[in-house]
């Protein structure tokens, strides 16, 4: 970064911001390396034990041995149970293995503590989407334990064709038109609200408002927030639109109203005439059609395809819930699709 002054504030701030990002890259570095270290000595513990000493009592004996050798030389980290998870996770990621002399600093782009949770997921297909999507979105261990919990990867397949289920656990979440967007439900357990107790729509406005950062998480790749309550003019009458976003790699804004009751179409036709004026009146010349979602409470599936045009990829009416979903009942929709 050149200096453009010889200001000493601007000197000292780009000094600062160099070492930083150098210790961040190190960090980072020295991160993959370890993973990939750890994947090595659980290749080393797999092969010892297919020399054919791997009855159980033995292989016990030889981890607990390890396990004292390693933490007399180097310290904290090498627990029995710790070398047991680096066999776990060289038995899991063992289809790579071909892979790592030719790209070392490639194959595990996260963190250890990161694999240790993606090691917990049985499904391959799953597994795979979260490992790519956790690096993509750059989740914190904990952004990544609260998508698995809110069944991301199961929501998202059902709201998709089969050709598009392939592609998540190759490629994750890909956004190339407004319908990529919607989930069914989007989770909204991180708000703290009651699902039993009554609260007014302005309640869950202002709760998401001061949730923004995870809101924002929860609806996904690429989303701005530009304002809560945008007010639009016309005949001298004035609306309000809950929240207005945009979404960059759509280059569209989004239009979001919240209803805490069960849909009804007037909502579908309000919306539809807040998409209508951002389109004519607001969006500019290059940028794509606006899209408008209603979060609702409840809905009818027949009364939105009924109001809605046919070949309608702007307006969508999406159930939110205020509590983790059943992962099993999930699964069980996706197995019946």
């Amino acid at each position: 970064m050149k200096l453009t002054s010889f200001n000493e504030d601007d000197l000292i701030a780009n000094v600062i911001l160099l070492l930083e990002n150098g210790r961040n890259a190190v960090l980072t570095q020295t991160n993959t390396i370890m993973t990939l270290t750890y994947f090595e000595i659980g290749k080393y513990i797999v092969e010892f034990e297919q020399q054919g000493k791997n009855r159980a009592e033995y292989a016990k004996k030889v981890l607990k041995n390890l396990s004292e050798k390693l933490t007399e030389k180097f310290g904290k980290g090498f627990t029995t149970r710790n070398l047991e998870y680096m066999r776990k996770f060289y038995l899991t990621y063992e289809k790579t293995k071909s892979l790592i002399s030719q790209l070392p600093n490639e194959i595990f782009t996260l963190s250890w503590t990161h694999y240790l949770l993606l090691m917990r997921i049985a499904n391959e297909s799953e597994r795979g989407f979260y490992e790519i999507e956790a690096h993509k979105q750059r989740w914190s261990v904990r952004e990544l334990e609260r998508q698995f919990n809110s069944s991301l990867y199961e929501r998202l397949v059902l709201s998709k064709n089969k050709e598009s289920i392939l592609a998540l656990s190759k490629e994750g979440q890909i956004i190339e038109k407004p319908e990529d967007l919607i989930k069914e439900p989007y989770i909204l357990e991180f708000l703290g609200l009651d699902e039993k107790s009554e609260f007014a729509e302005s309640e869950l406005e202002n709760a998401i408002i001061n949730k923004i950062e995870k809101f924002m998480l929860e609806l996904g790749k690429g989303f701005l927030f530009e304002s809560r309550q945008k007010r639009i003019t016309f005949d001298e009458d004035h609306y309000y639109i809950d929240l207005v976003l945009y979404n960059r790699i759509l280059r569209c804004f989004v239009l979001i109203d919240l209803k805490i009751g069960k849909l009804k179409h007037q909502d579908l036709g309000q919306m539809q005439m807040y998409v209508n004026y951002y389109d004519r009146f607001v969006k500019l010349e290059d940028e794509n059609p606006t899209i408008g979602i209603v979060l609702c409470k409840d809905k009818s599936n027949a009364l939105v395809e009924i109001t809605l045009p046919k070949d309608n990829n702007q307006i969508f009416a999406t159930k939110y819930q205020l509590y983790l979903p059943d992962k099993e009942e999930l699964k069980r929709q996706i197995e019946n699709m």
